[in-house]
């Protein structure tokens, strides 16, 4: 008997310990991954609804809707590609501020617009991607058709996904809960599925390609002597067009922070928060509730189809793959996970999930233990489920769950989230 084959010759190239126990590593590390879960479900204090808020939770629900905030917020988001530009140069930056600046604006902007219908209104929404199809098909055909620019199709991009929003609100007026949420949800796939078969139209699958991006007053970010660079005296790059679309985001997620809080303060934003909490009570005090749930719907979907139009111009190039029932989950994650009705919570939700998923890409120090072939992008879907599973235990009503509303008699407090009622229709 040959004892040698019973031995594992360390020294030789052809030995792998990646290719002999990268298996049984990865498998440990599920099997722990599921133990610490189930452990934490087991052994976690018992949470009891109470009506009693923290100071740390008050003060952090103050600041939330602040002013302060919001420019604080503001100041932090401007300076991001100024500051990815001195750490990294023009071609370090790039994908920081394209993948992560630019990506997370887009889920900031939809979580903010889906926070009206879900957090404010209360009604539960699973078709928002077809109002941010409607908006980014809007500019894609009316580009290749007719030539139109990106500042001119916007605003038409908004007002028809705000008509498809009143169109969808129509049929689901006496709906609520579950059947809301599957006929909503049905809305999104038929948009999908129209977008697929009408190829005369939208090109079916193919897509349209050749998307004009925006231009700063009229002035292209092309190589050419009318191009942007050419124009001011400045070596051509692209970071140029990167850094002037994350601003362009920017500035359209603050309009939309910026008008969600002015019209929580209005009656028809009182109405929503009415219609949230009981609409029994909220027709007996005489609000018409048709007209409040159209005004949620419409105006929920008038944000998504802005952020359609700047995908569609940002991508240079579209087709119903990028308007799936996923994307509709991860913007619905985002408000669930972030507090509805709370904007910081939205914006602290879209970092994590939408970052923190991308920064997976960047984790190549992981094949070193793992083997060449891992890759971890390929967990994504395992790590938001995680997270999702974690974060529906721990603060099942969201990061920020506490609330300050916008009419109180005599004192403004904060309201413990045990007292709000959640947007399930």
């Amino acid at each position: 008997m040959n004892t040698n084959s019973l031995q594992f010759n360390f020294t030789n190239a052809a030995f792998s310990f990646n290719d002999r126990w990268g298996g049984f590593v990865k498998a440990g590390v599920m099997v722990a991954i599921v133990v610490a879960v189930r452990a934490f479900v087991l052994l976690r204090p018992k949470r009891e609804k109470s009506d009693r808020v923290s100071p740390v939770a008050a003060a952090l629900s103050r600041f939330s809707v602040s002013q302060t905030a919001m420019w604080l917020g503001a100041g932090l988001a401007i300076a991001f590609p100024l500051l990815m530009l001195g750490a990294l140069g023009d071609k370090g930056s790039l994908k920081w501020i394209d993948t992560f600046g630019i990506g997370i604006m887009i889920y900031i902007m939809l979580g903010w617009g889906l926070n009206i219908v879900v957090g404010l209104a209360g009604l539960l929404d699973l078709g928002y991607v077809a109002f941010y199809a409607v908006g980014a098909y809007s500019y894609a055909l009316m580009s290749y058709y007719w030539g139109l620019s990106f500042w001119e199709v916007l605003p038409l991009a908004g007002i028809l996904s705000a008509f498809w929003g009143i169109m969808l609100g129509f049929p689901v007026l006496r709906l609520r809960g579950d059947y809301l949420a599957i006929v909503t949800l049905a809305f999104g796939e038929i948009i999908r599925v129209v977008l697929i078969n009408w190829r005369a139209f939208t090109h079916g699958p193919d897509g349209i390609t050749s998307i004009k991006p925006p231009s700063f007053f009229g002035i292209p970010f092309t190589a050419g002597p009318t191009g942007f660079a050419h124009t001011f005296g400045l070596t051509f790059s692209p970071i140029y067009t990167k850094v002037f679309l994350f601003y362009v985001i920017l500035a359209m997620a603050l309009v939309t922070a910026y008008v969600t809080t002015r019209m929580r303060k209005l009656p028809v934003g009182r109405a929503w928060e009415a219609l949230r909490e009981n609409e029994i009570a909220c027709r007996s005090l005489g609000i018409n509730t048709t007209k409040t749930k159209l005004a949620a719907f419409a105006t929920g979907a008038m944000f998504g189809g802005f952020a359609g139009a700047f995908f569609a111009a940002k991508q240079g190039f579209i087709n119903p793959e990028s308007f799936t029932f996923n994307e509709s989950v991860m913007v619905l994650a985002i408000v669930v996970l972030g507090g509805s009705g709370s904007l910081l919570g939205v914006v602290i939700a879209a970092v994590f999930l939408v970052g923190g998923l991308e920064i997976l890409r960047e984790l190549d120090f992981l094949k070193q233990i793992f083997g060449d072939n891992f890759d971890p992008g390929l967990y994504r879907g395992l790590i938001f489920g995680l997270a999702m599973v974690i974060m529906m235990l721990w603060k099942p009503r969201g990061l920020i769950s506490n609330r300050v509303p916008t009419a109180f008699l005599k004192e403004r407090k904060v309201v413990s989230g045990a007292l709000v009622q959640e947007g399930h229709g």
